[in-house]
């Protein structure tokens, strides 16, 4: 490709990106990457589209000199693996010599990438982010094995969310101040955290999600049935945190061949718009063959796109508590799994660390003690007797308490205190 019109683009990129930094509200980012900064070590922020990792990338080289292009870019569709050397040229006209950091967003775009960063990351600091969590699979973990380090970006917490909009919580809330944190809450569970929602609105949450469909699934993995794959996607995020299983969604889709819709499915996740996770079991086999739960990446998705039944803030915030647990696992190394005893009876998550099971956790829209549905408890004691553990853990809507029940103590803690680490 033509380093002159590199050189361009580079510019182009890097003013329209410094100018939304400027002028949008940018908030600080709970996930804190600083310490993984240093050369011979290559940096992945990974991700679903439009979550923040360009933002934060920049945020992370703030006032040092730095060369930065994005590769989802369409004057930029037919680079090849041997353009990308002209790319570090330009960036050495551009910004000098001695450039040390370098930015490469969405690179998996080009193929054949990863000789480039291999060989980049000897000299220099790297970032590089990207939409899809195939990234370091293959080739790449293999000439990088101990010398990078990977992160996972989700759109806004919920602390992030109250961040941008610049609520502070702390100490003792008042009846007021609680009842402000709820409905912001409500807020949050309907139109989920993607920063560029609260910009231009559900506008933004369908561009997004058209996107991903489009760009990062149908063309990445020239997906022929389009229109039954766009049915897959639309059921799978409607239907947030239920069970499903493989033959149940080619019966859905009405189509002959399982694979296919295996395949799907994993492409789902590989671009971070779903998450799977497996029913708990000490018998491999009965893990590979029961229903899997899948979750959405974002709650106003599963708002978007599904009706406004009675059940549907069951399902964001079951959703939320995912999207947290998942969140804190990429960081924290733990394992999540729902559980189902012999008499069907149901756990919403169990939290593994280690080879032990450390926590259950059921999650219900209740206000109350009374709203509490008794099969729920009961659900719990029998999982904690089944599988030893007895950190018990019922996030509520609102209410807050704790309970001795035969030898069990289970926790009562409302989603928004849970969510903010605070219980």
């Amino acid at each position: 490709m033509d380093k002159e019109a590199l050189k361009v683009i580079i510019k182009e990129q890097e003013d329209m990106i410094r100018q939304k930094l400027g002028n949008e509200h940018i908030i600080t980012r709970d996930l804190d990457l600083r310490k993984y900064l240093s050369s011979n070590i290559a940096l992945f922020i990974l991700g679903v589209r439009r979550c923040g990792k360009s933002t934060l990338a920049m945020q992370l080289f703030n006032g040092l000199k730095h060369g930065y292009i994005n590769f989802d870019d369409e004057r930029l569709l037919n680079m090849r693996a041997e353009d990308l050397n002209t790319v570090l040229l330009a960036f050495y006209e551009l910004y000098g010599s001695d450039l040390d950091n370098i930015i490469l967003d969405e690179v998996q775009n080009v193929e054949g990438w990863e000789l480039f960063v291999s060989r980049l990351r000897e000299t220099k600091r790297v970032i590089v982010t990207g939409s899809n969590s195939k990234m370091l699979s293959g080739e790449l973990a293999t000439r990088l094995t101990g010398r990078h380090i990977d992160a996972t970006l989700f759109p806004f917490s919920f602390s992030e969310f109250l961040k941008y909009k610049n609520v502070e919580i702390s100490g003792v809330l008042t009846t007021q101040e609680r009842a402000t944190v709820n409905r912001l809450l409500l807020e949050y569970l309907q139109n989920g955290g993607f920063p560029e929602f609260f910009k231009y609105g559900r506008a933004a949450l369908e561009s997004i999600y058209n996107d991903i469909i489009t760009r990062d699934i149908i063309q990445r993995h020239r997906i022929k049935q389009v229109e039954a794959l766009r049915q897959l996607a639309r059921f799978i995020v409607s239907n947030s945190s239920q069970e499903f299983t493989y033959s149940s969604l080619r019966n859905v889709l009405q189509m002959k061949n399982l694979i296919t819709v295996t395949n799907w499915v994993k492409y789902l996740q590989e671009a971070y718009l779903v998450f799977v996770i497996e029913k708990f079991s000490y018998k491999l086999k009965e893990v590979a063959i029961a229903p899997k739960k899948a979750y959405a990446i974002d709650t106003g998705l599963v708002s978007m796109l599904g009706f406004n039944t009675d059940n549907l803030l069951s399902r964001l915030m079951e959703t939320s508590v995912a999207i947290e647990l998942k969140r804190r696992a990429s960081q924290n190394g733990f394992e999540i799994y729902y559980w189902k005893g012999r008499s069907q009876r149901k756990v919403d998550f169990v939290i593994k660390t280690g080879n032990r099971v450390s926590q259950l956790i059921q999650v219900t829209r209740a206000a109350s003690r009374e709203e509490i549905k008794s099969r729920e408890i009961e659900n719990l004691i029998e999982a904690s007797k089944e599988l030893k553990c007895n950190d018990l853990l019922v996030i509520t809507l609102d209410y807050e308490g704790r309970e001795k029940i035969k030898e069990s103590s289970i926790a009562y803690v409302p989603l928004w205190k849970w969510l903010l680490k605070r219980q």
